[in-house]
C-alpha cells in the first residue's frame, strides 16, 4: 500500500478511547484520497509481524465465492492507532501461549459496495436490514476488524461456536455456550483491555474509535 509511517510502532494510547456502540453503518462522509489513506493507514504486521493474517476476501473462501474489489494482497491495515491498539493485544496474549488471526481489517469502499451488489443478485438484502453486512462499513475507516483466537503452538483456531461469517443469531457473541462462551469471552475481554469494543451480532468483529474518521478506497496492495 506504498510507504506508511513506520513511526507509528512508537506510538502509545496512554488511555484507551471511550466505549460506546458502534454503528452497523458509518455516516456519509466523502471518501479521502489515496495519498492521505496512505498517511493514516499501516499495516498491522508492520507492528508484530507475529499476527496471522488471512484476508477471507482476497480469496473465494467467503460468503460471495470470490475475491472482492479492492483486495489484492493478503495484507491487513488498520488506522494506525489501531494498528498500535492491536499490537498491545497481540503482546499481552502471547503471554498467556495465544495469538490472534485476522479474517479482514481496513476495507476499500469498492469492496463494500460489491457485497450490497452480491446480496441484491441473490436476493439476500435481509442481511443488510438485520445487520450482517453494512452498506457504509466501519471497515472502509480503517476502524474495525474481524478476527480470532488461535494456539501458539499448533496455529489452531480456537473453538467459537460458529465460523467466521455465519449470517445468523448463532454468530451473536452472547449466544454460545460451553468452550466456545469461554473463548469468545476471553477474546472479547483481551479486545477490550485496548479500546477495541466487539460487535454484538459478530463474535469476531470489533471497532475502535478516533477522532473524525474518514473513509477510503485504496486498494490493499
Amino acid at each position: 500500500m506504498g510507504a506508511l509511517l513506520a513511526a507509528c510502532a512508537a506510538q502509545q494510547v496512554s488511555k484507551p478511547p471511550a466505549q460506546v456502540a458502534p454503528p452497523v453503518n458509518t455516516a456519509e462522509t466523502e471518501i479521502a484520497p489515496d495519498a492521505t489513506a496512505d498517511t493514516l493507514l499501516t499495516d498491522v504486521r508492520s507492528l508484530d509481524p507475529r499476527i496471522v493474517v488471512e484476508l477471507r476476501y482476497a480469496t473465494p473462501n467467503n460468503f460471495t465465492g470470490a475475491p472482492l474489489p479492492g483486495y489484492l494482497a493478503n495484507r491487513a491495515f488498520l488506522r494506525r492507532e489501531a494498528a498500535a491498539a492491536l499490537a498491545r493485544v497481540e503482546g499481552d496474549l502471547r503471554s498467556q501461549g495465544l495469538g490472534l488471526k485476522v479474517f479482514d481489517a481496513y476495507r476499500p469502499v469498492r469492496a463494500t459496495l460489491a457485497m450490497v451488489d452480491w446480496t441484491e443478485r441473490v436476493n439476500r438484502t435481509d442481511l443488510l436490514k438485520d445487520g450482517y453486512i453494512a452498506s457504509r462499513s466501519r471497515h472502509n475507516l480503517g476502524l474495525a476488524i474481524d478476527l480470532t483466537l488461535i494456539d501458539l503452538t499448533t496455529g489452531r483456531e480456537f473453538e467459537m461456536g460458529t465460523p467466521f461469517d455465519t449470517f445468523s443469531a448463532a454468530a451473536h457473541t452472547a449466544n454460545a455456550s460451553g468452550e466456545a462462551a469461554t473463548n469468545r469471552q476471553r477474546l472479547k475481554a483481551a479486545m477490550a483491555r485496548e479500546g477495541f469494543l466487539n460487535y454484538d451480532q459478530e463474535w469476531w468483529h470489533f471497532s475502535y474509535e478516533v477522532p473524525n474518521p474518514l473513509r477510503f478506497d485504496r486498494p490493499v496492495q
